[in-house]
């Protein structure tokens, strides 16, 4: 059985990173919006994500301060569909009646 990510299997990351997944590049405004966290929780979350590679960052003067513009980078893709698959093999284990919970609970035996 496939590990969780660790840094994925937190819930605001495994939103952003969903989020930014379908939806493509978004400034921290609307990251911040969408999510409803504070402008610390979300740099803080961030920061960890893109010193993972799994995010990128472009800065763009416009207006009266830079914005920032955060998207999920090829690894980051990759980080999400291997987290994603590891959850999908967790699930039958959650079905009372699934087939595969006797063979797991043999193998722990």
């Amino acid at each position: 059985m496939e590990e969780l990510d660790p840094l994925l299997h937190q819930p605001l990351r495994t939103q952003l990173v969903a989020f930014l997944a379908a939806a493509g590049e978004q400034t921290f405004g609307e990251l911040k919006r969408q999510l409803a966290v504070s402008d610390g929780n979300l740099d803080a979350h961030l920061k960890k994500l893109l010193a993972a590679g799994y995010l990128s960052v472009r800065k763009e003067q416009g207006g009266s301060r830079p914005q920032s513009f955060y998207a999920l980078t090829e690894s980051g893709q990759a980080a999400l569909a291997a987290y994603i698959h590891a959850l999908q093999q967790l699930l039958p284990l959650a079905d009372p009646h699934s087939e595969s919970l006797p063979a797991l609970r043999s193998r722990h035996a």
